[in-house]
C-alpha cells in the first residue's frame, strides 16, 4: 500500500491546462502546494496531519514523482524541469506565475462545492508564494507561505520581491485592508526566503502574520518540521475557514 492509496485522484482544468489532483477528508478546503521535488512523504504526511484536523485537503500534483523522496536523484531529475518551465516565473521580477491561474481556479472550485468563508491555501519553497497570489481571488480566505523562495534570490530586488504583478499586489493589498491576513512560516537565516518577508510587512502591516524559527533550516513543515509551525497553520486555518 502506497502513501496516496488512501487519497482520490482526480484532475482539475482551467485555461487548457490540466493537473493530477489528490483529495482527502471532509470539512472546510485546504490546497496544499508542494515544494521540490513533489508529493514527498513528508509533504503527504504533513497532508495526513490537516486531513485529521477536520479538513478537505486537495494536493496538486504539478510536477516531480508522487511518493518519491527528498533525494539528489529526485532533486535533480526536477529542478531543471521546473526552472525552464512557463507555468513558474524563477527570476523576474513584479510578475505572477503563470500557474497562479490555474490555482485559484482550482480554490475556487472547491469552494463553490464546500461553501463557508473560504479555502486555506499553503504554498512551500518554490511554491510558497503562490499561495499570495491565489488570495487574489476571493475564495481563498487563509494564505500560507512557507519559506517562500521565487524569484530566486540573486541581488537585492529578486530577495525582496513578491512574485507578484502590481496589478495583483494591489488585490492582496486590498483584501489584507479588509480582513484577510496572512500567515508566513521561515527559518530567520534561510537565505532562499530573502527579504520577502520584510517586504510583506511593509506592504500589507499587521495583516502578516510572521513566524521565524531560529536556525538555518529551510522547510518548515516538512524535512525541517517545526511542530510549532504546524499547529499555527492548523489554528490558522481552523479561525479562518470555520
Amino acid at each position: 500500500m502506497t502513501l496516496l492509496d488512501s487519497w482520490t485522484r482526480g484532475e482539475h482544468t482551467a485555461d487548457g491546462t490540466t493537473y493530477p489532483t489528490y483529495r482527502k477528508g471532509s470539512g472546510p478546503g485546504v490546497v496544499i502546494i508542494h515544494e521540490i521535488p513533489g508529493l514527498t512523504p513528508s509533504v503527504i504526511g504533513f497532508a495526513e496531519e490537516v486531513v485529521a484536523a477536520g479538513f478537505t485537503v486537495v494536493l496538486p500534483h504539478l510536477f516531480g514523482t508522487p511518493e518519491a523522496p527528498v533525494g539528489p536523484k529526485s532533486m535533480l531529475s526536477t529542478f531543471p524541469k521546473v526552472c525552464v518551465s512557463r507555468e513558474f516565473t524563477t527570476m523576474a521580477t513584479g510578475r505572477t506565475s503563470p500557474i497562479a491561474g490555474w490555482l485559484r481556479s482550482l480554490a475556487r472550485s472547491l469552494h463553490e462545492e464546500l461553501g463557508g468563508p473560504g479555502v486555506g491555501a499553503l504554498g512551500m519553497c518554490f511554491t510558497g508564494g503562490f499561495a499570495l497570489a491565489m488570495m487574489v481571488d476571493t475564495s481563498v480566505a487563509a494564505p500560507v507561505l512557507a519559506q517562500p523562495s521565487l524569484p530566486f534570490p540573486v541581488g537585492r530586488k529578486r530577495a525582496a520581491d513578491l512574485n507578484l504583478s502590481p496589478e495583483d499586489l494591489a488585490v492582496v493589498k486590498e483584501r489584507a485592508a479588509g480582513g484577510c491576513a496572512v500567515l508566513g512560516l521561515r527559518y530567520e537565516k534561510d537565505v532562499a526566503t530573502g527579504t520577502r518577508f520584510e517586504t510583506l510587512t511593509r506592504e500589507i502591516g499587521d495583516a502578516f502574520i510572521r513566524v521565524d524559527f531560529p536556525g538555518r533550516g529551510h522547510s518548515t513543515l516538512t524535512e525541517h518540521r517545526q511542530q510549532e509551525g504546524v499547529d499555527r497553520v492548523l489554528e490558522f486555518f481552523g479561525d479562518k475557514l470555520r
